[in-house]
């Protein structure tokens, strides 16, 4: 007679346990939380600004929406998933053991607290919200403490990737305290042009210097005829392009009438958008279509090019027309397409790999990385033509930058707190 076939192993429960087996583990969580959270948050403003909702469901807004939405969008989730990668790739690069999550947990749950808090902000006013970032200022400043300790335990020669992320960190934590400040004085416009240098002279130096060392490598991994191509003159480049810009920055919000400043630095801005694009099709894009998680990563550089391209062409037109310039279109070419479609890639290549998955991209993430391409273009257009049919696109590309990145992210809190499927610890 045939044994009767084992009992059917019981589904792993989720447990906030699993939180604390890896470091990545709560910090991809807790930014999860927070890409929900500013997602509805800025869904809501939406709704609320096209008067789609009814007033007894309308909580008001007490205290600069579009500034809240800025930070939390640049600073919120965008560090804590910095973390969680540089607490898993980093010990790698340098040599070294990692910091366990125990020990840089309550660096980021401060973060989480702070930016929760910022939220709220917008709603109850400034002092809640200060509060919240000056929380969320001293878990960045935790973040760059255990990043400096990695780099002092090192002793690999090639520590520049390493040392740049570490500089945009401080220079982060320097434009958030000037932004909180400059808020805390009530200056908006001061504000508003410390969470712009935020964003270029610390996120978008990070993205850049990640996607300098791993778009190649994890390229040549799984399309060996390419080899690694990662001069580094390539890198110094893109970093003073960065550079131009966050000068431009200033010299905007100083008012200076340089028109010869901005005529080079809008041709400096064409030339690095056309050598970006170059260099997107030197890191293998058109053979990375067939893989769909590696064609994720190169779309998504391919928007830096393009919004550099925008910047460029919107900067031109101001010198020729006397307008203002393109910058809210360039900026959400970098924020939703390149940041995002980034963002995508490289939390979902990680999480596969580190909870026993294959390196895939399911028919899931493929399509809502293809929504949130539509989302950027929708985004892109409506700050481009200022007509008023198109008003509406701004709320179309809020609702599918959510309908995008809400799926993802419950799904990835899921598999956060359960075990790996192949039995390993971490």
């Amino acid at each position: 007679m045939n044994a009767p076939p084992p009992p059917a192993a019981a589904p792993a429960r989720w447990s906030w346990r699993a939180l604390y087996w890896a470091p990545h583990r709560l910090a991809f969580a807790l930014a999860c939380v927070l890409l929900i959270l500013s997602s509805l948050w800025w869904l809501n403003v939406q709704l609320v600004r096209s008067a789609w909702l009814p007033e007894a469901l309308v909580w008001p807004l007490v205290w600069y929406p579009s500034l809240v939405h800025g930070a939390v969008m640049t600073y919120g989730f965008v560090p804590l998933f910095f973390l969680g990668f540089l607490y898993t790739a980093g010990p790698r690069w340098l040599g070294i053991e990692g910091p366990t999550a125990r020990q840089i947990a309550p660096g980021l749950w401060l973060q989480g607290l702070g930016w929760c808090l910022w939220l709220l902000g917008a709603q109850l006013g400034g002092t809640v919200a200060l509060v919240g970032g000056a929380l969320a200022w001293l878990g960045l400043c935790a973040g760059l403490w255990h990043l400096l300790a990695m780099l002092r335990q090192s002793r690999v020669a090639d520590q520049v990737h390493a040392r740049l992320i570490a500089g945009a960190w401080g220079l982060g934590l320097l434009c958030l305290a000037g932004m909180l400040l400059a808020l805390a004085w009530d200056q908006p416009s001061l504000a508003r042009a410390w969470l712009t240098s935020g964003l270029w002279g610390f996120v978008v130096v990070v993205y850049v210097t990640v996607a300098h060392r791993m778009i190649p490598f994890f390229t040549s991994s799984a399309l060996p005829m390419i080899s690694i191509w990662r001069p580094l003159w390539v890198l110094l480049f893109l970093l003073l392009a960065i550079a131009l810009r966050l000068l431009m920055v200033w010299v905007e919000w100083l008012e200076w009438e340089l028109r010869l400043w901005a005529a080079l630095g809008s041709f400096w801005l064409l030339v690095s958008g056309m050598v970006l694009l170059g260099l997107a099709f030197v890191w293998g894009l058109v053979q990375s279509l067939r893989i769909r998680l590696l064609a994720m990563l190169h779309i998504g550089f391919l928007w830096l090019g393009l919004a550099f391209l925008i910047d460029s062409i919107g900067h031109f037109w101001m010198l020729l027309s006397g307008d203002a310039p393109w910058t809210l279109g360039a900026m959400h070419a970098i924020t939703m397409g390149f940041m995002g479609s980034l963002l995508l890639a490289m939390v979902t290549r990680v999480s596969c790999g580190h909870s026993g998955r294959l390196l895939v991209a399911d028919r899931l993430v493929w399509s809502l990385f293809w929504l949130l391409q539509l989302a950027t273009v929708l985004r892109v257009v409506s700050d481009l033509v200022d007509l008023r049919y198109l008003l509406g696109l701004t709320l179309a590309a809020a609702l599918l930058w959510t309908l995008a990145l809400l799926p993802w992210a419950l799904r990835m809190l899921r598999w956060y707190g359960l075990p790996r499927i192949d039995g390993r610890p971490g």
